[in-house]
């Protein structure tokens, strides 16, 4: 696969949809398979928590969720762990600053989707160096889903980065009724988990969500 130029990127990340088995209500599948019928552009895995999957269950769970993925044309990355990315040829990479050296994921990822959080510039100088296909900037909210997520930004750091020219994703906390205020810092997409995960209507929500991005787009 070809590299995603930064427009592609940009696009993919309007309405970015990240959820294991720890943050569901009903089954994973089902609630991603509903958050696509409600406008998601891109999925993340991210099996983390306590009395998270692991081993077998953690790989049975990646390959039913990155096959609802792919017979929606949804590209599918995997959080963190980069050996069960390339176990099920995901479309790419979301790691933090605690996880693998970036540059050293891409060369094992080759072409594909790479991201990383960065909460400051030289992180994202480092990043970009590294070869990030994006940034994940945040938390810009409070949120409970991370416990080692940090202090709080609000959108001031997004404002800091677009001068980088590099695509971002506005992380933490964010839900149908601020997602407009990250949009409009400069953010190219908003990241949710709970948001979606958690709602009573999972397609009405990422419907909501992705009406919100479209109406907070500069």
């Amino acid at each position: 696969m070809a590299r995603v130029s930064p427009d592609q990127m940009r696009s993919l990340l309007k309405v970015y949809f990240i959820e294991g088995s720890t943050n569901c209500i009903e089954d994973p599948v089902k609630v991603l398979e509903d958050a696509i019928r409600g406008g998601i552009t891109i999925f993340q895995y991210r099996e983390k928590g306590e009395g998270s999957l692991v081993d077998k269950e953690k790989l049975a769970l990646g390959r039913r969720l990155q096959q609802a993925c792919k017979e929606n044309g949804i590209p599918f990355l995997v959080n963190d762990d980069l050996e069960l990315a390339l176990e099920l040829d995901a479309d790419g990479v979301h790691i933090g600053q605690e996880d693998e050296d970036a540059a050293r994921v891409r060369e094992k990822i080759g072409d594909k989707i790479l991201g990383v959080s960065v909460h400051n510039l030289e992180e994202a100088e480092k990043a970009i160096q590294s070869g990030a296909d994006y940034f994940g900037v945040g938390p810009i909210f409070p949120t409970a889903t991370k416990k080692d997520a940090g202090a709080v930004q609000g959108t001031a750091m997004i404002e800091e980065l677009k001068g980088f020219g590099i695509p971002i994703v506005g992380i933490g906390g964010i839900n149908a009724h601020n997602a407009e205020m990250v949009m409009e810092a400069g953010a190219d997409g908003v990241s949710v988990i709970t948001a979606i995960s958690h709602a009573k209507d999972v397609r009405t929500a990422a419907t909501q969500l992705s009406e919100k991005v479209k109406g907070g787009q500069a």
